[in-house]
């Protein structure tokens, strides 16, 4: 290269990249988080969203715990992250589900340490660990989850023996007081009436009767303890790991649900802020034929409101303890919310259900005055899961607010219009990208059994509503040997809307929303390999090259961050096995003991000695300024 042509390169990425970031400091610090912007930085960053079950470590007892948040905290140093996003860490009921949490403050018990345990030193050297490691060892490949049982016996044997007792649990309690006491009561009172939930509990305590609560109080005086000093050990170690974060610049970002069980101390604490006679979810897509039921009841927003939104400013106060940062869950639900009748039948799903409030000319209000009270409410950068359909109004208070949006890779396209992938400089500026999301498949499995097909269920129950027979266009559409899992893969000889609409035999206005399925799926995956830049003939496999592109695409985006799942930045390497369908977090709308409960093939060590590490860190340096 000459030296002109040298000094021109030079001189060109130099002026990308401050000129790129002196219009990311004008944006952001124009908005209503300013102040929050200042604190963490400007600058663009990469992080990784790990479910902390998903990772353990050679001390782990049979799942990852808070002190290995450390040695993750070592990794993302080490692989060039410097964004740790954690899934919702609040205590989960029967369905180990954290979206569906029996509290949206206390903190999972399962997570607690007992090598590290508040006042008590080290506790191997007092207590048989090694039995409980041996009958529950890390690194299956779903987590059993009998071992918070186990790690909780352990825990109330430690706590009888004198931990009862500190100047700091007084503390924690007095300061936590808001929602402490009735957590503490729930857990006793549940234990009590053989884990029913509160709504089948016995009148007086399902009534909140002030004399029988008091009694309770009295006569369980130890297990109620107990569980306020579990709350705290739980808290301190929390804390501690965000203090080595922070030693270590590494910023932590929570996750906060944006609704909590019926079945839940908040509900049973506070009725009064809830709507018990609906049930929230999400309404029919492409991606849900049925749309989905969550089985979570909605809020009442007049009632939090009167009593000056202290409901939210509690969580967000506690919440503080552990994060630099913070997503807001389903944050569409806070302009508008699918909201279906309690009385519904199970089985219709999300399908006969309303948005809540029902006019639309009040959504964008209704958020932003709930976006305001939790913004004005905390130090912690608010970040937004605006995933799904958008009500009109949430973008711009969005940007409003300097909250950042998601952006996930596999549906940033034209949806309209060309129908293609956008190119990375067209993404969001205030967004977050990514290839996956902890309730989608991963990059992998998407792109082996998903690119290029729709819904089964969405298309037969399309065609029902149209009086067209299913098994007889389905043969002339798709190809059996390549549709696998409820999807359905285009036979590439179906290659336009003409010869389409034929094969369905309507005419073509009344099949509009058959014609931007087609056209949003048909040679979805050609469109992806040359948007990637590959060369050949397109691969049905993801192999590590395609992987790699997939990442670079998110990473060398307009976005200000880019955080990807664990599960797609190992597939960099040969670290899982078999069909990547089998790793996936979670199947919306189901309950399994494969959701919510997959571990990763290796342990934090090994991890942070494999070759991938440093092959994530360069990809990191080469996109991330």
């Amino acid at each position: 290269m000459s030296i002109g042509k040298l000094k021109n390169t030079i001189f060109t990425t130099l002026f990308v990249i401050f000129g790129y970031n002196i219009h990311i400091v004008n944006e952001l610090l124009n908005t209503l988080s300013k102040d929050k912007w200042k604190r963490i930085g400007t600058n663009r960053r990469a992080g990784v969203l790990v479910p902390l079950f998903f990772v353990y470590s050679e001390d782990s007892i049979g799942v990852g715990d808070l002190n290995d948040l450390k040695k993750l905290i070592d990794w993302c140093v080490l692989s060039g992250n410097s964004i740790l996003q954690l899934l919702p860490m609040n205590e989960v009921g029967s369905t180990s589900c954290p979206y569906d949490a029996i509290s949206s403050f206390a903190l999972e018990s399962l997570y607690i340490s007992l090598n590290n345990i508040p006042g008590q030193g080290s506790v191997p050297g007092k207590y048989p660990t090694e039995s409980l490691k041996k009958k529950f060892p890390a690194g299956k490949i779903h987590v059993n989850y009998k071992v918070k049982e186990a790690k909780n016996k352990f825990l109330l044997d430690i706590y009888s023996k004198g931990s009862g007792t500190s100047k700091e649990l007084e503390k924690f309690k007095t300061d936590n007081g808001y929602w402490l006491d009735d957590f503490a009561l729930y857990k006793a009172i549940k234990r009590k009436h053989g884990g029913k939930p509160w709504y089948e509990w016995s009148d007086e305590y399902k009534g909140r009767e002030e004399d029988a609560l008091k009694k309770f109080e009295r006569d369980n005086e130890e297990e109620v303890g107990f569980y306020k000093w579990m709350q705290w050990v739980a808290y301190a170690q929390f804390k501690e790991a965000k203090e080595y974060a922070k030693s270590r610049g590494i910023l932590i970002c929570g996750d906060l649900p944006i609704l909590i069980s019926k079945d839940s101390a908040d509900v049973w604490a506070h009725p009064e802020f809830f709507r018990l006679e609906f049930a929230a979810g999400a309404p029919p897509d492409m991606y849900c034929a049925k749309g989905q039921r969550w089985g979570v009841p909605t809020y009442n927003w007049d009632n939090i409101r009167e009593n000056g939104f202290k409901y939210l400013k509690e969580k967000l106060k506690f919440a503080e303890n552990f994060y630099d940062m913070l997503r807001i869950d389903h944050v569409v639900g806070l302009f508008r919310i699918w909201t279906i009748p309690e009385n519904e039948r199970p089985e219709n799903e999300g399908l006969n259900g309303f948005f809540e409030p029902r006019e639309e000319s009040v959504w964008e209000e209704h958020g932003r005055s709930i976006l305001e009270a939790m913004n004005n409410s905390t130090g912690m950068l608010l970040c937004a899961e605006d995933l799904g359909v958008i009500p009109k109004g949430c973008p711009g208070v969005l940007k409003e607010y300097g909250m950042p949006g998601n952006e996930v890779q596999r549906w940033v396209k034209d949806w309209t219009g060309s129908h293609d992938f956008l190119e990375p400089d067209k993404y969001r500026l205030l967004s977050v990208s990514m290839l996956s999301t902890h309730d989608t498949t991963n990059w992998s499995a998407w792109w082996k059994y998903e690119a290029g097909t729709v819904d089964e269920a969405l298309f037969i129950r399309k065609c029902a509503d149209r009086g067209i027979d299913y098994e007889y266009v389905k043969d002339k559409l798709f190809d059996p040997p390549l549709s696998k899992y409820g999807r359905l893969k285009w036979l590439d000889s179906v290659d336009s809307v003409d010869l389409f609409v034929s094969i369905l035999g309507k005419r073509p206005e009344e099949l509009k929303d058959f014609i931007e399925v087609y056209e949003n799926s048909y040679r979805e995956k050609g469109k992806l390999w040359e948007h990637l830049g590959l060369k050949g003939s397109i691969k049905e496999e993801c192999g590590k090259d395609i992987m790699a592109e997939a990442i670079n695409i998110t990473l060398k985006s307009n976005s200000i961050f880019c955080i990807n799942l664990l599960t797609d930045y190992l597939y960099l390497a040969d670290i899982f096995k078999g069909d990547p369908y089998q790793y996936r977090i979670n199947r919306p709308g189901t309950v399994s003991k494969e959701n919510w409960s997959l571990t990763m093939p290796i342990t934090l060590e090994k991890l942070s000695t494999h070759k991938v590490s440093a092959k994530i860190k360069s990809m990191i340096s080469r996109y991330r300024f």
